[in-house]
């Protein structure tokens, strides 16, 4: 494969990672083991996502559409998504955005700001789409003012803003690695540290260090990093399950949805970055024939791989 089309192969395995990652993980909260999800992707007939990679693909849309992170039209790009299909699973503060925005105008951002007593919300919901800018701007020196002014929209915490950063970080890391040889975890780990901006992150991606080091199972792994939607609590867990199977985009899903709290969003950050380091050739074709909105999906990958 050329060095053209093996990252073009990996643009596209990273979006349908986010995709698969998604819908499989939607499915992992009505089981406990690998056996019995298997069987549960082998009956369903599409494999349906959540609000996870809706948002992912208003992004994708948004950054091809501006050629950079506009706020504004991202956030009209959000809130067409959510207007069209409300019922994807969209938590409360994203619409809650989006109806003040059209009740009241004003930014997107101010209006987030303003939530949790002028907080703003450090949920992972920055971070599960970001996998557009990781790759967009994987090389960019000023990727984490990407990936911050892509989560201001609805997530204005730092440690909201700060798990999309490293996430995107994760995910341009991976997509410029080879997967034919050894991934470093030390050195892989070592960069997302010094990319981190928030003790919070810092001191949870120590403690998946510490983890890993051990071989400490996934299990007891998930519930030592947390497992709630919070972005310092997930966000890690996701790195956690790349780096415990790196090299098996199937494994490293499997890891993020049944070992972690917030199975559907965790197991999308997983496989954008397994995606994005593997390749789209490596997912398997019986689960990529029964994604929803594949063509679209795929589409929107090549298309940011063509504008970088």
């Amino acid at each position: 494969m050329s060095p053209d089309s093996l990252m073009a192969s990996r643009f596209v395995g990273s979006l349908l990672g986010v995709a698969l990652g998604d819908a499989i993980g939607e499915l992992a909260f009505q089981h406990k083991d690998e056996a019995g999800l298997r069987a549960e992707i082998t009956q369903q007939p599409t494999l349906i996502y959540t609000d996870d990679t809706a948002m992912t693909i208003g992004l994708a849309e948004s950054l091809i559409a501006q050629e950079h992170i506009e706020p504004r039209h991202l956030g009209d790009t959000f809130r067409a998504h959510y207007k069209r299909e409300p019922w994807r699973g969209y938590a409360s503060g994203p619409p809650t955005i989006f109806t003040l925005v059209e009740r009241r105008g004003g930014t997107y951002t101010d209006i987030a700001q303003a939530l949790f007593e002028g907080q703003g919300s450090y949920g992972n919901g920055a971070a599960m789409r970001v996998a557009p800018v990781g790759l967009y701007f994987h090389a960019a020196s000023d990727l984490y003012e990407q990936a911050r002014r892509s989560a201001i929209v609805t997530h204005a915490h730092p440690i909201g803003i700060d798990g999309a950063a490293v996430l995107a970080k994760a995910i341009a890391l991976a997509l410029t690695l080879d997967s034919a040889t050894e991934l470093l975890q030390d050195a892989f780990i070592r960069k997302l540290l010094d990319f981190a901006q928030t003790p919070e992150m810092q001191e949870k991606l120590s403690l998946m260090e510490k983890l890993l080091a051990q071989n400490v199972a996934p299990m007891f792994a998930g519930m030592g990093l947390g497992q709630g939607i919070a972005a310092h609590e997930s966000v890690p867990f996701a790195i956690y399950a790349f780096l415990r199977y790196p090299h098996s985009f199937e494994q490293c899903l499997f890891c993020a949805a049944l070992n972690s709290g917030d199975r559907d969003t965790v197991a999308a950050m997983a496989g954008a970055i397994s995606g994005a380091y593997l390749g789209s050739e490596i997912i398997p074709s019986t689960w990529r024939g029964k994604l929803e909105n594949l063509i679209t999906i795929e589409d929107l990958a090549l298309k940011l791989y063509t504008k970088r």
